[in-house]
């Protein structure tokens, strides 16, 4: 598996990532992680869908419950076509009773703590950590990737505009 160093930071440190980085116009890497209630969840399972897949350290940390919070909100003007997942290394169980402390019914979260295949298949598993760096993704019908950012220093929120324009783009 490739290794990125210095790929991103956490306060200016320096950190590795693991897996290669997913460019635009790539065949979206399948995955498989677990949903809230352990059920199996993979990137089939959404075919159909305009998907923005956000990656994040940890629901629990400030910047990734504002964005994942953002994200819900803005789901709301999405309509159907379009499906918003965020993945993290947190358990199930934690994003589950996070979701219901923040009133998060539009963003599915999926959880990457058994096997860091969406971490590794797209290139944001903190080598350091093994937690996932923030990162997001739009993926059309067709598999592809239509969008992607790294975001360089993990403490730091999304680009939301670019990608929530770039899903709209694709219905």
């Amino acid at each position: 598996m490739s290794e990125r160093s210095g790929a991103a930071t956490f306060q200016g440190n320096p950190l590795t990532l693991v897996g290669a980085e997913i460019k635009v116009g790539d065949k979206a890497p399948d995955f498989s992680v677990l949903a809230n209630d352990l059920s199996p969840a993979a990137l089939a399972d959404y075919a159909g869908k305009v998907l923005i897949i956000a990656a994040v350290p940890s629901l629990d940390t400030p910047v990734c419950d504002v964005e994942t919070r953002r994200f819900n909100t803005e789901a709301a003007a999405l309509g159907d076509d379009i499906k918003i997942l965020t993945l993290s290394m947190d358990l199930p169980f934690a994003q589950g009773r996070w979701c219901g402390a923040a009133g998060v019914e539009a963003v599915q979260t999926l959880s990457d703590h058994k096997d860091a295949s969406f971490g590794e298949g797209y290139g944001v598993l903190i080598k350091e950590l093994r937690l996932l760096s923030r990162a997001v993704f739009v993926v059309g019908r067709d598999g592809k990737v239509a969008y992607a950012q790294y975001v360089a220093e993990i403490t730091e929120e999304p680009d939301y505009a670019s990608a929530l324009d770039a899903a709209r783009k694709l219905i």
